[in-house]
């Protein structure tokens, strides 16, 4: 099992589903983008990681095709 981490930032909120069933979003601002062998990708923020979000990689696929979502490296 293999993964990959990018530093990325986010431009404008990227809306998702939190665990708990609610609607929240990925504010704008620097993050890292995990790349996972499954379906999904992990997206950490916060001045110490606090945060993060399970996306289904379409779901950040489109984020970077509408330039909600930049990868950096």
């Amino acid at each position: 099992m293999s993964h990959s981490t990018h530093s990325a930032r986010v431009i404008s909120p990227i809306p998702y589903t939190s665990a708990l069933g609610r609607a929240a979003t990925i504010p704008p601002g620097p993050c890292l983008v995990e790349e996972r062998d499954d379906a999904f990708v992990d997206v950490v923020w916060g001045r110490q990681g606090e945060r993060s979000a399970q996306l289904p990689r379409p779901a950040l696929e489109a984020a970077e095709q509408t330039g909600q979502l930049v990868l950096l490296d």
